[in-house]
């Protein structure tokens, strides 16, 4: 029986962890194993992960509170890939003895994601491709131009920042609105500057580039949904319960919006049987804002250099 620190690699649903980087540092040193699959709830995440000292965890895929931290006495090093992990308990992590380390990522791929839900939303691509296999009429609907539009953008930080420059190469009015210096951001952008309701009143499209902190939770509210134009698209590549999601559900079952954008969910994997999995005015995607070949070559050697130094007593990249 192998006596080297086990170090578990979770969510690795493509495959990929050990592909596209460099684990030979790490023979000899460490045991390496591999989850490709999510392991579910706390209780079958406890049972996996008995006897590891090191695990790796992708993004927020995997929750680790006090609770958890309380059932995992080995656990020595926890490596989230990127910078922020909001389902880390860092001070129960630091309670526990365990030391929180992250990696870097490469580029803004999340804000490329939800720009290309847009453009295939307007022009309607994923029913257009499917007419196209099933063999139906040559040509069926009529898509909508990005050109001229307004595009209203919820939040004004990095990512909020590329999409309202994709925005306005696009030809497109942008707008923005942002929790803390609206005026000094906006015009540092070029972009207009509108208070909540009206972003959401005269917007052809409202694009949410928001965190998710407390302050954050439920903020677009049945009410601000209510506001928008009966063909405005709703766009979330950030995070599910940034939106009251029985509202957003409401709204599209009665075609009160044009629809919704959604690579975020409240709940993920998203249950086999939610709604979003059948509304024809949602375009769905798992959670892959982040998840580029770039990307991914980024957080797996950061997490091997992570476990080197740690091994050496020289932890990097510490959180908290």
């Amino acid at each position: 029986m192998s006596s080297l620190p086990v170090c578990a690699i979770l969510d690795d649903y493509q495959n990929a962890a050990l592909a596209v980087a460099d684990w030979s540092a790490l023979e000899g040193r460490v045991e390496l194993r591999r989850f490709g699959a999510h392991l579910g709830g706390e209780e079958e995440v406890a049972a996996a992960l008995q006897g590891v000292e090191v695990v790796v965890a992708m993004r927020e895929r995997t929750p680790f509170p006090a609770s958890l931290f309380a059932r995992l006495p080995d656990l020595k090093q926890l490596i989230t890939t990127g910078a922020r992990n909001r389902s880390i308990d860092l001070e129960a992590a630091r309670a526990h003895g365990v030391l929180v380390t992250h990696t870097r990522s490469a580029g803004n791929p999340a804000a490329e994601l939800a720009w290309a839900g847009m453009l295939a939303a307007l022009r309607n691509i994923p029913a257009e491709v499917q007419n196209f296999r099933d063999g139906g009429p040559w040509q069926q609907g009529l898509g909508r131009s990005a050109d001229g539009k307004r595009l209203g953008i919820l939040g004004l930080g990095k990512l909020g920042a590329k999409c309202a420059r994709f925005g306005q190469a696009f030809g497109m009015k942008v707008a923005g609105w942002t929790r803390t210096d609206l005026p000094a951001r906006a015009e540092a952008l070029g972009i207009m500057p509108l208070p909540l309701e009206q972003l959401f009143e005269t917007s052809d499209v409202v694009m949410i580039q928001m965190s998710l902190v407390p302050e954050t939770r439920g903020f677009v509210t049945p009410e601000l949904l209510a506001l928008m134009k009966p063909d405005a698209l709703l766009v979330n590549t950030s995070r599910g319960p940034i939106v009251d999601e029985p509202a957003l559900i409401a709204a599209l079952e009665a075609g009160r919006i044009g629809g919704a954008v959604l690579d975020v969910f409240g709940t993920e994997p998203l249950p086999q049987d939610h709604p979003f999995r059948r509304l024809t005015n949602v375009l769905p995607t798992p959670h892959i804002g982040y998840v580029t070949e770039e990307n991914y070559r980024v957080y797996y050697a950061d997490a091997v250099e992570n476990i080197v130094a740690w091994l050496d007593g020289a932890p990097v990249r510490v959180m908290g």
